[in-house]
This record gives structure tokens, C-alpha cells and sequence, in this order.
């Protein structure tokens, strides 16, 4: 029986670490992204040989200015200088994603997944020449409202080291698919209503193309209860219009219960650390961070080939550098299905 868990176990684990990469590490904005793996439950769909569909959507809105691991207020960020200049002072960012993945596994050692975010976002900021309560001219302000489709990512897995397939490795790439010379409408008093550009941080892509490493491990604790532990890395290889999002790594653990006939909780640990980042047209300072988020949620089986998830990520620890916008929690949904 311990055998039988153990292989089911094994296919769905290495399709999570699919799904990990799929929102959240995409910008260097440390709270821009999902660090959450949502399909780790599958109980065994990618153990079997052929094609998987999932949509998922996270939602998360960046309203609380943080700065180090405290909250500090709009004016007072405003009095702050860095080495580049007056500190911006954002008001608000909207996040939606809604990210497709294709997974096909080969029923052994093997599999990929390809995966698609569309993107949402609002977003406002007073610029850098406000008072923290309204935007001063000069400063930059904008407001912009975009919907486009994200960077792609194509993962490949191997699991054929163990003879219960409980360690694997992730390698895949991420592609500029996404457009990252988008535009807002400026609010700066010395120039309203004219088209401004959007930061390179909060653009659907980023223009590069990233590499993508990532390993994991999992067993049983029980007969009902279960762990994995994860980490997936990314990098960026290129530089594109003076642009390179920082490094990123993902490192989550998660149990889950498994007595219940078709609702299995689960609860993870999600820490995240982004660097700067880099180029002349990136945020050098107020970028990166390391965060961590305890994350409760379920999976629930509809049928033998449909199932359903939710999760709130909650963050526990939140170290940004610079001044950057936070949520207070993150909510993510979606639907799998095997054919």
C-alpha cells in the first residue's frame, strides 16, 4: 500500500513543481508573484501516461507600503532619498493572473509542461516628487490598466533516480512572449492625460529569456498524512532595452491529509527571495526582498478526472528592500482536468 501511495505521489509532486513556476517568480518586485504549488494533490493524474489541462488564477493586491520588514506610511516614504533619487511612492497594484498549463508525462522517468499567464493589472503610483498624498509635477505619477498575455514557460522533469521516483529534477526555459513597452496615462500635473511608460517591473514580460532549474523530494509520514519539500531557481540570461529582472528562488514544504474521500487538506510553507533588479532602466533600489507565507487549502475531486483547489497564502515574514508595495494575502483557484 505504502508502494502504491508512494508512485501516485511521485507523478503529481514533479507536475507541482510545474505549476510553481507559473506566476511566481516572473519579477523582481519581491510581492509581484504567487510562490504557491498547487498540484501536488493530484493524486497520481501525471504517474499516468498522456495529457493534463490546468487553469489557475491568483489574485493579489499590493495596497500596504513596506519597507524592510515594517509598514511605514506614504509620507514618509516620500521624504526618503536614494542614491538614484526621491523615493517613488506607489498607491496601488492589482494583480490577476490566469495561467493555462499543458502537462504530458510518459507515464515513467519523464514529462513537460508548458504554461501561459494571461495578466491583469492595475496599478498607480504619485511618482517621485509627492508630498505622499498627492503627486507633485515632475514626479512621474501614472495610473495604467493592462491586460496581455505573459511569459511563457516550457519545464521538463526527470524522476528516474529512486525506484519509488521520490527525487526529481526541474530544467526549462522561460520565453519573451510577453510585451514589456506597455503604457499607463500619466496624472503628473506638469503633463495629465499623456501616455507614460509603465515600469519595467510591472510590464506582462520582462523581454528576457530565463533559465529555470529547480529539485524535489516527498514521502509518506503515514498512512494518511504525507510531505514534499521543493526549490525551483531562475535567472535571466540576457539583458533586453536595458532591462534584466533579478534572481529568484522558491523553497516550499508542504503536508497534506489523505484519510478523506474526495477533500484533501493541505498546508505549505512558501519562502521566496528575489534580487535587484538590473540595468539602467530597472529599479536598482526598490526591488527584491525574501518573503514567507504559511498557506492553507484543499483539493476537492469532482469526478475521476476533474478536480478543484484553493489556497490563501498569508505572509508570516516580509523583508523588501527599498520601498515596495505588499498584499496581505493571496488567494488562488483552479480546476485540473485529465484526458
Amino acid at each position: 500500500m505504502k508502494r502504491v501511495l508512494e508512485t501516485k505521489a511521485m507523478g503529481a509532486l514533479a507536475t507541482a513543481l510545474m505549476l510553481v513556476a507559473a506566476p511566481d517568480v516572473v519579477l523582481a518586485c519581491a510581492s509581484c508573484g504567487c510562490s504557491l504549488s498547487s498540484d501536488w494533490e493530484t493524486q497520481g493524474y501525471s504517474a499516468l501516461p498522456g495529457w493534463k489541462l490546468d487553469m489557475r488564477y491568483d489574485y493579489l493586491n499590493q495596497n500596504q507600503l513596506r519597507s524592510g520588514t515594517g509598514t511605514i506610511s506614504p509620507q514618509a516614504a516620500s521624504q526618503i532619498v536614494t542614491k538614484t533619487g526621491p523615493q517613488e511612492v506607489e498607491q496601488y497594484t492589482k494583480n490577476q493572473y490566469l495561467t493555462t498549463t499543458i502537462d504530458y508525462s510518459n507515464g515513467q522517468n519523464w514529462g513537460v509542461s508548458f504554461l501561459l499567464p494571461f495578466i491583469n493589472r492595475d496599478h498607480a503610483t504619485l511618482g517621485t516628487a509627492s508630498d505622499g498624498v498627492t503627486p507633485g509635477a515632475g514626479g512621474g505619477s501614472y495610473y495604467s490598466s493592462t491586460s496581455s498575455v505573459g511569459d511563457m514557460k516550457i519545464i521538463g522533469r526527470y524522476n528516474g533516480f529512486t525506484p519509488n521516483h521520490d527525487y526529481g529534477v526541474l530544467f526549462g526555459i522561460k520565453l519573451p512572449t510577453g510585451d514589456f513597452k506597455l503604457s499607463g496615462t500619466s496624472t503628473d500635473p506638469a503633463n495629465p492625460g499623456a501616455l507614460a511608460p509603465i515600469d519595467r517591473g510591472l510590464q506582462p514580460g520582462t523581454g528576457t529569456t530565463d533559465l529555470i532549474v529547480g529539485a524535489y523530494h516527498f514521502d509518506l509520514l503515514s498512512q494518511n498524512w504525507a510531505y514534499f519539500a521543493q526549490a525551483m531557481y531562475q535567472r535571466a540570461l540576457d539583458y533586453r532595452n536595458g532591462y534584466q529582472p533579478g534572481d529568484g528562488l522558491n523553497v516550499n514544504f508542504g503536508v497534506r491529509y489523505m484519510a478523506f474521500a474526495n477533500v484533501t487538506p493541505q498546508l505549505q510553507v512558501n519562502v521566496r527571495n528575489v534580487q535587484h533588479d538590473r540595468g539602467v532602466n530597472a529599479d536598482q533600489v526598490s526591488t527584491g526582498g525574501t518573503l514567507a507565507y504559511l498557506s492553507p487549502g484543499a483539493i476537492v475531486s469532482i469526478t475521476k478526472d476533474v478536480s478543484a483547489y484553493g489556497f490563501v497564502q498569508v505572509p508570516v515574514y516580509q523583508n523588501v528592500s527599498g520601498v515596495q508595495l505588499a498584499p496581505k494575502f493571496i488567494v488562488t483557484a483552479g480546476v485540473r482536468l485529465l484526458f
